[in-house]
């Protein structure tokens, strides 16, 4: 006859031999739903909003700006009789926005004041998952001694923080620029140049909400609103979902976006 131990023994067994695999299905069940939700995540992350083409070839088929495929992103070099070659600036594009997009508004800076833009590539195409600093992307151009950070939306969210990691080691650092964005952290005790350029259209980033983050900037910021623009009015990549109306062309977006950024940028001579 079976002792009392064996029997209970003999229970336990198929129990604890069913509740593993119980946790070992669980477990996969887990796994596969983390992997399916990297994976979803991944896929709109690199469904970006591509660059209009047409703007993109005039950005290129401009005389007096050089573009160039580096390392550390997209650079554009002035090439002619643009008078400031010592600032530069390094631009953080909006979320899931391709990089290119970015080039016939900022080629306005490059062509008509000689200022060299760096515009970044973010890993998985968002600037909050890119944690290189400043001194990642400023080796383009290391002719350059005058240095801005800027970007657009989320863009210039990192920008601010990309400033702040960087103001006790870099001399160079001159100042933010901000386009239809605004800083999370605080940079109000600083004495960095900073231009804030809202669009009266914004559905994202709307002036009210520039405006209520003003505190964080110091009060030497200048900040300006481009009538008629809109979040996507930035760059040249087509409506985002979210957005207000558009009744500004590109080629004047460019123009006061041109003149925003050089009341800031560029520096006073003499």
């Amino acid at each position: 006859m079976a002792s009392p131990d064996s029997a209970v023994h003999s229970d336990s067994t198929p129990r604890r031999r069913g509740r593993a695999r119980r946790i070992r299905l669980v477990g996969f069940w887990a796994l596969l739903a983390l992997g399916a939700t990297v994976f979803g995540f991944l896929v709109w992350a690199h469904a970006v909003y591509q660059a209009d083409r047409a703007a993109t070839m005039r950005a290129f088929a401009l005389d007096d700006v050089t573009i160039e495929i580096v390392d550390e992103g997209i650079l554009l070099s002035p090439d002619g009789d643009a008078v400031d070659t010592s600032t530069g600036l390094v631009f953080v594009p909006g979320a899931r926005v391709e990089p290119s997009a970015y080039l016939w508004q900022l080629s306005g800076i490059v062509e008509h004041e000689g200022i060299t833009v760096l515009i970044t590539h973010p890993t998985v195409n968002l600037a909050f998952f890119d944690l290189r600093g400043l001194d990642d992307f400023t080796t383009a151009a290391p002719e350059i001694d005058r240095w801005f950070v800027g970007g657009h939306s989320l863009g210039g969210v990192r920008a601010c923080l990309m400033a702040e990691s960087a103001l006790d080691t870099r001399d160079d650092l001159a100042g933010i620029v901000l386009l239809g964005s605004y800083c999370a952290n605080d940079l109000s005790q600083t004495d960095l140049a900073i231009v804030s350029v809202a669009a009266e259209n914004d559905g994202l980033s709307t002036p009210a909400t520039i405006e209520s983050r003003a505190g964080l900037l110091p009060a030497s910021t200048v900040f300006t609103t481009i009538e008629g623009a809109n979040h996507a009015s930035f760059g040249d990549y087509g409506p985002q979902s979210g957005d207000g109306e558009r009744t500004i062309s590109s080629d004047a977006m460019r123009t006061q976006l041109t003149a925003a950024l050089a009341e800031v940028l560029v520096e006073p001579a003499g």
